[in-house]
């Protein structure tokens, strides 16, 4: 588009933005002497998409954007499709957000929308973690929920996710049907939101009461393996990274015992701005050093760190004179090898993974006659086919994927990081009592089901034109994949596009069962593995790698552990290489 059209397209969308910061914003940006006609374009490059993962983007003016015309839209289309259910309108929806720069306007705009149109609605009016407005969905047998947020992403964002009547995310049909809603509705400023107040004395907006905390906590504690159980009196120390986890992670250790928990005081109180962060995702280099700083002076002996809206969590542990940080899949291996070895249940067990996530968790529910699955990466899907699986006679016992996500149980269809930290902190405090670390536990595995290494490399691209840089990357993977990678063959591909999988050794092509995806996963043949995919929610192109090596008869487990860990390195930078990224 030339200027000419983006102008022409700026001034549309200010008469009918409903919010005059934004409409500021964009007026300021066209009456610059040196308008930025790269901003325009990429505001302007069509509608933010609504999918399995709602909404997220930058917070802007803009169709391109988080803002609140943009949400107003998605909310009257939410509400479209939720009007066409029976008794929806009765069963409401939930609608909650975290303190994320522009949340609260953002979810008191939705509530207003959505009871205006005569569902009841039930609005958490503080910030809150986002697994309490998914165990308020399944509490209250809501038909929906909503919550803004972004989770870890940079602080520039926001987003908007919804849950469905089963208490999960939604999937496929159901955002398509959406999003098709969303496409017919009207412009912003004839979208009506009533104020608050008037709804509430309709009888048709309610706001969330303490007792919903409460009984979540009450929940979460029946997940306990050995409750009380171990040496509980180690110093733990604590970080929400700025976000809304403080008070109810506190009051849930506390709960279980767990007295000498001590916060990061810097990064205690919720603030959208993440100041002592670059990025507020634990994963990132640098987000926990506070949190390690701390643990380091404090003698402690376990470091909880969630996410700003508190689903995910890591965990580090001392390592020497030092921490170490456990990655996403060491810890999901560990939590499941817990739940699975130390409770038994009365029905058929089941554990799910994502497909990007360590394949150690399957070896190890194979050798326990556990049910495993891998699903598609996020967890709108272990959530959804652990509701399945619960209907075929399964006890869902545990899913994780390797980006800090855990759930446990059916307190929550989502991640959770509340009840990973209390279970975390459970599971150190009875290896504690037996004398064992989880380092040593994650060596006592590895002796048992092979020592696994796992690596993520990123590829990041900004604006409209990195989409278009991470998707002709995917394509030139699909249509001309490598041979070799280092010294490995690849000796099959499976494409979750095409959903078939080719094994180059035998020629033949097989069926994958999961949904259509855009991901590849290259198989090698000394049983290591490559998955490559573009990330839902930020600008990357996502490359994941394991392998697998036995332990010696003459090596430690750490010797092995050592040993996949320089394999999976020169793996990864053998392929990152090969195409070019």
């Amino acid at each position: 588009m030339d200027l000419g059209e983006l102008r022409f397209l700026a001034e549309r969308w200010i008469a009918d933005d409903p919010d005059a910061a934004t409409r500021e914003e964009l007026r300021a940006l066209l009456e610059h002497p040196a308008v930025d006609s790269a901003d325009l374009a990429d505001r302007f490059a069509g509608p933010l998409a609504f999918g399995t993962a709602g909404l997220r983007g930058i917070i802007g003016a803009g169709p391109n954007r988080m803002n609140r015309a943009v949400v107003a839209r998605a909310t009257w289309g939410l509400a479209r499709e939720l009007l066409t259910l029976p008794r929806a309108a009765e069963c409401g929806v939930v609608v909650g957000g975290d303190a994320r720069r522009m949340s609260r306007e953002l979810s008191e705009d939705a509530a207003a929308i959505l009871s205006d149109v005569g569902l009841k609605t039930l609005l958490f009016r503080d910030p809150v973690p986002t697994p309490l407005v998914g165990f308020a969905v399944k509490l209250l047998g809501a038909a929906a929920g909503v919550v803004v947020t972004a989770s870890h992403n940079p602080p520039e964002y926001n987003g908007y996710k919804v849950y469905w009547e089963n208490g999960a995310q939604i999937v496929p049909p159901v955002d398509a049907r959406i999003a098709a809603a969303i496409a017919r509705a009207p412009g912003a400023r004839q979208i009506a939101r009533p104020p608050l107040d008037q709804l509430r004395e309709r009888g048709i907006l309610s706001d969330a009461t303490p007792d919903i905390e409460a009984r979540y906590l009450e929940t979460v504690r029946t997940l306990a393996v050995h409750a009380r159980g171990g040496d509980r009196s180690f110093r733990i120390v604590y970080t929400p990274l700025h976000g809304v986890g403080d008070a109810l992670v506190r009051r849930a250790l506390s709960d279980a015992g767990f007295a000498n928990v001590t916060t990061v005081p810097e990064q205690q109180k919720p603030n959208g701005a993440f100041p002592t962060v670059a990025f507020p995702n634990p994963e990132e280099p640098g987000a926990m050093d506070l949190a390690l700083g701390l643990a380091e002076r404090t003698a402690a002996s376990l470091v909880l760190a969630n996410d700003p809206d508190v689903d995910r969590l890591a965990v580090a542990v001392p390592d020497g004179r030092s921490f170490r940080q456990l990655t996403g899949n060491q810890l999901g291996v560990l939590l499941g090898h817990y739940l699975l070895t130390e409770r038994r249940g009365t029905k058929p067990r089941a554990v799910i993974a994502s497909i990007v996530s360590s394949p150690v968790l399957g070896r190890i529910a194979a050798s326990l006659g556990v049910h495993y699955e891998e699903t598609l990466t996020g967890f709108k899907w272990i959530a959804n086919r652990a509701i399945e699986l619960e209907k075929e006679g399964f006890e869902f016992v545990f899913g994780f994927e390797e980006a800090l996500g855990y759930c446990v149980g059916d307190v929550v269809r989502d991640k959770d990081g509340i009840s990973a930290a209390l279970l975390a902190a459970e599971m150190v405090a009875v290896l504690r009592e037996r004398g064992r670390s989880l380092l040593e536990e994650l060596e006592v595995i590895a002796r048992r089901w092979g020592a696994f290494a796992s690596m993520q490399v990123n590829l990041t691209r900004e604006g409209a034109g990195g989409v278009a840089a991470i998707r002709a990357l995917m394509d030139r993977l699909r249509s001309s994949p490598p041979r070799q990678v280092g010294e490995d063959r690849v000796v099959a591909v499976a494409d979750y596009d095409s959903r078939t999988r080719v094994d180059w050794r035998s020629g033949l092509t097989t069926p994958l069962t999961l949904p259509r995806s855009n991901v590849l996963a290259f198989e090698l043949a000394s049983g290591s593995r490559i998955i490559a995919r573009p990330s839902g929610t930020e600008p990357k192109a996502k490359f994941y790698f394991d392998v697998r090596e036995e332990v010696g008869s003459d090596e430690t487990a750490a010797q092995a552990m050592a040993r996949a860990d320089r394999a999976m390195r020169s793996l990864a930078g053998s392929f990152v290489a090969a195409v070019g990224a």
